[in-house]
């Protein structure tokens, strides 16, 4: 296996943790592998340790090939630069896919919590002209091929929220609220250009209510975009695996249920991408990322 890291801004803040499976003549029906890119959650104002490397090695243990990426937050957190910073990410991935034998058309992204609102924006605004051309990529380079959202925030469309205040007050930055408050909305922008979805989220959440997570299904469900959604009873905000892998020795980072999301994300993933680029499953699940319907 390679590791390996790339700076995304000349003063190194922004990175690209690469983790590339080696290829082997024993296993030479891998002749691409599809990819995971990780955003962990922090409120724009960190991004957590518990939530990159612990969530990346669950998919590389799964075949995948996977990324981390520590995008901008803080006093450098206002958008767009975070979507700005994924998006070079994500072209940067495919620009190597030939050398890592990875499938450019079978990159997946994996965001939590203020990781997953990046994720999202990712998938309903890839497309936009300003974006596109502000990370100074070729259009279509920073396209997700499907999402994995754990316990996202989707929307600042609702003044009450004050949970999230300090959240929106960095991804804002001194931009008019009115404007941003639209802008950072995901559910308003889901078209026919947002990938599937896999969304995860418990109904005990009390810093991002669930309500996200139903907001952003109904939005795809509006517009005829496969997903999968699980919500859980129980369990904390910020689970991330929700295993003792993750649990900092608190009792209330590990379910056993919510555990249960790192599997079916992973099968889902394998469902949709199918197995082996080259078979004829693999050909038919790919298709249904040019928003064929699921059989």
């Amino acid at each position: 296996m390679k590791t390996l890291q790339f700076p995304l801004t000349e003063d190194g803040r922004v990175t690209l943790t690469a983790y590339i499976i080696d290829t082997s003549p024993e296993m030479s029906n891998w002749k691409q592998r599809p990819a995971v890119l990780v955003l962990p959650g922090g409120g724009y104002m960190m991004t957590s340790d518990r939530e990159a490397d612990p969530v990346a090695f669950h998919y590389l243990s799964k075949g995948f090939h996977t990324f981390v990426l520590r995008y901008s937050v803080g006093v450098h957190a206002a958008f767009p630069a975070p979507l700005i910073d994924v998006s070079r990410a994500m072209a940067l991935i495919r620009n190597y896919a030939e050398e890592w034998h990875l499938d450019d058309k079978r990159v997946a992204i994996c965001g939590f919590s203020a990781g997953g609102h990046l994720a999202a924006s990712l998938g309903t605004m890839w497309h936009e002209e300003q974006i596109v051309q502000q990370a100074g990529i070729a259009p279509g380079t920073n396209e997700p091929n499907a999402l994995i959202l754990g316990y996202p925030v989707i929307s600042c469309a609702d003044d009450s929220e004050k949970r999230l205040e300090k959240m929106w007050e960095c991804a804002m930055g001194e931009q008019p609220y009115e404007q941003m408050q639209q802008q950072l909305s995901c559910e308003l922008h889901v078209g026919s250009h947002t990938p599937p979805t896999f969304l995860f989220h418990t109904f005990a959440d009390n810093v991002v209510p669930v309500e996200h997570s139903l907001l952003f299904s109904q939005a795809l469900a509006k517009h005829d975009i496969p997903f999968e959604l699980h919500i859980y009873p129980n369990g904390v905000h910020g689970i991330s695996l929700a295993n003792e892998i993750t649990s900092t020795g608190r009792d209330n980072l590990v379910d056993r249920d919510v555990a249960g999301w790192v599997e079916q994300s992973s099968a889902w993933l394998w469902r949709l991408f199918g197995m082996y680029a080259t078979s004829s499953a693999g050909n038919k699940q790919v298709d249904i990322l040019s928003r064929a319907k699921l059989l």
